[in-house]
């Protein structure tokens, strides 16, 4: 079972996109961080995990501000003030979204020059670029709507805290040691502070710290800390937000005029679906497992299409073969020329040692 079929409360912000934030330093984290933590009745991990699975949420709106220092080169043209949502790899951004249940939600990626929003509304997914004045709209199948997701970019990174928060969530498990950290202040809100740390000290991450709303039992902050450090790698944070429903009109969206406009078919499901990909192998438990799975049929080495080719990453090879590797505070990635791509929080040497065996 997902993580977000079990959590409902975690649920909300999946239909906006997949795969942190907060607030990036100066007066607005002085102001976040000058009142006094709050007193709140006391209560222990386990009915802080109970209240995650519990909690339910009508709708929900408000501003989040990510950032990103996982110590990854910068990207031309992705720095922080790009509306482009690949850009969430590094820096500091702040989005808007807003939440009216599972087949209405938006959000919108708050550049220096534009925005980038991502709207569903009902079966109708668009993808607004207002810098390039260009939209891309797509209707999802009718035969099970709720449980299609509308384009989103390749980083993998959450975009609110609910996203950020299921990922840590779904490591939970004898590997991780999970307790109360005491109380914070988010978003002008009370909240209780969960802390899991991984039993297993190889890993690359150190701990995850979650901050719950004390009323609406969901997560206003996510912080993810490097194995060894008291530096955020990860951060998302609620600067402000609603638990109001938001008004139906934040999801009804028509391009301005002069804007170009692509459809994009939706899948037919009276056609055989084509062949898929195996499904990802995983080695090894918990925070130190690698997921291994198998690249699409072409050269590893080619372009992605943006321009980037993986022939500029650092080569590495050894007994396993092979192929380049990408590393940072939290993950590695390692692609093999034989066509392999291995990935997890832990150290290079680890994945070497799963691609000579699997």
């Amino acid at each position: 079972m997902s993580i977000v079929t079990s959590r409902p409360a975690l649920r909300w912000a999946v239909p906006v996109a997949v795969l942190l934030a907060v607030v990036g330093g100066g007066a607005a984290a002085r102001t976040l961080t000058a009142s006094a933590d709050p007193s709140l009745p006391a209560r222990t991990a386990a009915q802080l995990l109970a209240d995650l699975q519990t909690a339910r949420l009508d709708g929900v709106s408000g501003t989040v501000v990510q950032q990103a220092d996982l110590g990854l080169p910068p990207l031309p043209g992705l720095g922080q003030g790009s509306s482009d949502l690949q850009s969430l790899v590094s820096g500091s951004h702040t989005m808007r979204v807003w939440y009216a249940g599972p087949d209405k939600a938006r959000l919108a990626l708050l550049g220096t020059l534009g925005e980038t929003d991502v709207i569903r509304d009902g079966r109708d997914v668009w993808t607004w670029d207002s810098q390039q004045n260009t939209a891309t709209h797509s209707v999802l199948p009718a035969a099970d709507p709720s449980a299609q997701k509308p384009p989103v970019s390749p980083d993998g990174l959450p975009k609110t805290p609910q996203e950020a928060a299921n990922a840590a969530l779904a490591a939970i498990d004898p590997s991780t040691e999970v307790r109360t950290s005491g109380s914070a202040r988010v978003a002008g809100r009370p909240a209780y502070e969960l802390t899991l740390t991984p039993r297993d000290t190889t890993s690359l991450v150190g701990r995850v710290s979650l901050a719950i709303d004390a009323e609406r039992r969901v997560p206003l902050r996510v912080q993810v800390y490097p194995a060894g450090s008291d530096s955020t790698a990860i951060e998302v944070r609620f600067t402000q937000v609603s638990f109001a429903r938001p008004d139906p009109a934040q999801f009804r969206f028509a391009p301005p005029p002069g804007a170009r406009v692509r459809e994009q078919a939706a899948a037919r499901t009276d056609r055989p679906a084509p062949a898929e990909l195996p499904e990802p192998t995983v080695v090894g438990k918990g925070w130190t497992s690698v997921v291994m799975a198998k690249l699409p049929a072409q050269s590893p080495s080619s372009s992605d299409g943006t321009g980037f080719s993986v022939d500029r990453l650092p080569a590495v090879s050894g007994a396993w073969g092979s192929g380049h590797l990408v590393t940072s505070k939290l993950f590695s990635v390692l692609i093999t020329d034989d066509g392999r791509v291995l990935a997890g929080a832990v150290r290079p040497e680890r994945l070497y040692e799963a691609a000579a065996t699997h």
